[in-house]
């Protein structure tokens, strides 16, 4: 979901701070907390850092491995980011059925709140490529008003 119009915070669906998807037998969770006490979260600076945990585990019968991401950002302004890359937290997870994978990153917004959404990239044993989904998840500092 887009906003429809940049610049208006209204425009800015709410989500709550975690979120859970099933694609393909790939279910992702996620729990995002802001992170006052870091060196990167400066408010004054209009920068907010947020860390996010994510657990991807897979319920299929089939091995799995994670190839890449795309993640959208987006700010309390409707500013999107999109980023792409390689795996997450350096690796390429390979899972069995059954297993789970969890990792912690981190984002910086230029405002108190936002949200992010995505997709894993990932290739089954037999070779089939598909997406999985991450459902939006809210970023924001706990003393903002919504």
């Amino acid at each position: 979901m887009r906003p429809s119009a940049a610049g208006d915070p209204k425009s800015v669906p709410l989500y709550d701070c975690s979120s859970e998807a099933v694609t393909n037998n790939v279910r992702v969770e996620v729990t995002s907390q802001y992170a006052p006490n870091f060196a990167f979260a400066q408010p004054f600076q209009q920068q907010w850092l947020f860390h996010y945990t994510v657990r991807i585990t897979n319920e299929g019968d089939e091995r799995v491995k994670l190839l890449s991401r795309h993640w959208i950002i987006t700010d309390a302004t409707g500013h999107v980011e999109e980023v792409e890359g390689e795996g997450v937290v350096g690796e390429q997870p390979v899972l069995g059925p059954g297993e789970s994978f969890q990792y912690t990153s981190r984002c910086i917004l230029k405002t108190a709140s936002g949200f992010m959404k995505g997709t894993y990239q990932m290739v089954s044993r037999g070779g089939d490529h598909f997406d999985v989904e991450i459902a939006p998840f809210a970023l924001h500092e706990p003393y903002t008003i919504h």
